[in-house]
């Protein structure tokens, strides 16, 4: 695996408000993710109604692993192992912010700080979560 940015999410307090302003400005559309309600998840889709190159999804603001508002847009880095990302992270004086979680249908994730205070995300997809 290259270890490509593969997932990106927008934080909002609003995801209505959010989505409004999303698909006015650049026309995405947003589905529920995994058959959830799109209050506090969804994902994000094309003007065209087709999923983007990288996978986009809008998520509350309350979903974040940090003491302060995330005010940015949250990328993730496909891996092919996160626990020896997760040990690459440590030994490079970063902070593993959220240990190694299943989310199903979709894989393995871990979130970590940099060493500039960034908040990053490495995934290990399922294949068989498709």
């Amino acid at each position: 695996m290259e270890s490509n940015v593969c997932h990106f999410a927008v934080h909002a307090d609003d995801l209505a408000r959010a989505r409004e302003f999303y698909g006015s400005v650049f026309g995405w559309k947003f589905d529920g993710f995994g058959g959830a309600d799109m209050t506090n998840f969804c994902k994000i889709k094309n003007g065209a109604g087709e999923e983007p190159g990288l996978i986009g999804v809008m998520q509350h603001r309350r979903f974040n692993v940090l003491p302060q508002p995330v005010l940015a847009y949250e990328c993730s880095i496909a891996v092919d192992d996160v626990e020896a990302t997760a040990t690459a992270v440590k030994a490079a004086g970063g902070k593993i912010l959220m240990p190694k979680a299943a989310i199903p249908g979709v894989g393995w994730l871990i979130k970590f700080s940099d060493t500039e205070g960034n908040l990053v995300c490495a995934v290990r997809f399922d294949e068989n979560a498709k």
